[in-house]
C-alpha cells in the first residue's frame, strides 16, 4: 500500500508540500492516527532561496531546519543530509500505533537510498499504508524503489485514497 501522486510543471512551488499538510490535518481531525512529516518552505524573499523545514507529526513544536545557508554566490544544494536524516529517525521512532504514513516527496536523498527511504520500506513491510510526492525527475528511481507496488492516485482523491486503506471508506 504505497500511495504516491505528482503534479504538473504548471504548480506553483511547495504545493505538494501544502496538499500534504492539508491531508494530514484533515485526516487527524477525523480521528485517523497519522505519523510522518510535512515540509515547510519559508519565504526568504525575491532573492533569497526558501528555507526548508519538516514538521514531524504529533512534534509539530519542534521543527527541524532541513536547509542550510550555503553563502552568497552558491549554487549547491542547499540540503542539510543529516537533519533530513534526523527528521526521518523521529518519524520511524512515531511508527507504532499508526494507520497511515505521510512523508514530504520521494526526493534524491531517497533515490540514492537515504532520508526516509528506510522508514517508507519499513512502513511499507510492516503492512503501514503510505502516501507521498514523487516529483518527476526521481520517478525512474521510485519506480526502481517500489519495484510495481506504488499506485499513483490523483491530487483530488488522495484523502478518499487513505480512507479506503485505513478505514474501509472512501
Amino acid at each position: 500500500m504505497l500511495g504516491w501522486f505528482g503534479l504538473d510543471d504548471e504548480t506553483k512551488p511547495g504545493e505538494a508540500d501544502r496538499t500534504l499538510a492539508r491531508l494530514a490535518r484533515d485526516l487527524s481531525a477525523a480521528g485517523l492516527r497519522v505519523a510522518g512529516a510535512i515540509q515547510i518552505n519559508i519565504d526568504q524573499g525575491a532573492d533569497c532561496a526558501c528555507d526548508m523545514e519538516v514538521l514531524v507529526i504529533g512534534e509539530e513544536d519542534r521543527p527541524i531546519r532541513i536547509s542550510q545557508s550555503l553563502g552568497g554566490g552558491s549554487a549547491g544544494c542547499r540540503l542539510d543530509p543529516g537533519a533530513l536524516e534526523m527528521a526521518a529517525a523521529r518519524v520511524g521512532a512515531r511508527l507504532a500505533g499508526a494507520e497511515l504514513l505521510i512523508v514530504p516527496k520521494f526526493g534524491r536523498q531517497e533515490a540514492v537510498g537515504r532520508g526516509f527511504r528506510a522508514v517508507i520500506a519499513q512502513a511499507v513491510a510492516d503492512g503501514l499504508p503510505v502516501l507521498l510526492h514523487v516529483p518527476p525527475e526521481q520517478r525512474d528511481a521510485f519506480a526502481g524503489f517500489c519495484d510495481g507496488m506504488g499506485e499513483r492516485v490523483d491530487p483530488a482523491e488522495l484523502a478518499g485514497w487513505c480512507l479506503a486503506r485505513t478505514t474501509g471508506e472512501s
